[in-house]
């Protein structure tokens, strides 16, 4: 049984694998403006990527620049974020409730290193529940983490799969036609996993 979870698993890897090298999205103005992301009012320099994107409905993934602009996430109406970046480290973005607290946005911070040995599967329920009960509220949520690439995409993929009920390809190839993120390899492997897990319980 072991075995045949694993030659699974592995399945849905490659399957994850060939949807980052045959899905692209296509470029956009950013979120809440028709102008290129340099066009955007900050007090923080944008990275040179797409600040934030809206990978579905009322789920933005973004990078650190987007997610320590509150003029900017109030003007796209973000009523929640989910830092996956946490922390002071290096690689980590340094927010926390208060950070939010005067804009009156809700927040969940998840200290999580881009690694692939990062048991980023872990906090999978907790960030579902979290985007879940946002889009209930009527509310937008921000996911980010320092790049919008890795942790932050691999959460939203996540709860794809367990709120909405897509299979790990398809909650990936949505993301990715909207955002080019690039979970780390060990991420694609937790979210293979919980794939071939939804799979099991799903059937029975």
């Amino acid at each position: 049984m072991a075995t045949i979870r694993k030659q699974d698993e592995d399945h849905v890897a490659k399957e994850l694998y060939n949807v980052l090298s045959t899905t692209f999205p296509v470029d956009k103005p950013a979120p809440g403006f028709r102008g290129r992301p340099s066009e955007i009012p900050s007090i923080y320099p944008l990275s040179p990527l797409n600040c934030c994107d809206e990978v579905y409905p009322n789920i933005f993934v973004g990078d650190w620049s987007c997610a320590k602009n509150k003029p900017y996430l109030k003007r796209i109406g973000v009523t929640h974020v989910l830092n996956t970046a946490e922390g002071k480290l290096p690689g980590q973005v340094d927010t926390d409730a208060d950070y939010y607290r005067v804009a009156n946005i809700a927040y969940l911070g998840l200290p999580l290193c881009d690694l692939p040995v990062t048991n980023i599967s872990k906090y999978f329920n907790v960030a579902a529940d979290f985007i879940r009960d946002a889009l209930l509220s009527g509310g937008k949520v921000l996911v980010h983490c320092m790049m919008g690439l890795s942790r932050s995409s691999t959460c939203v993929i996540a709860y794809l799969m367990l709120k909405e009920g897509m299979s790990a390809s398809k909650a990936l190839h949505k993301v990715r036609s909207a955002r080019e993120v690039r979970p780390n390899n060990g991420f694609l492997q937790q979210l293979a996993e919980l794939d071939v897990q939804l799979r099991r319980t799903r059937r029975f």
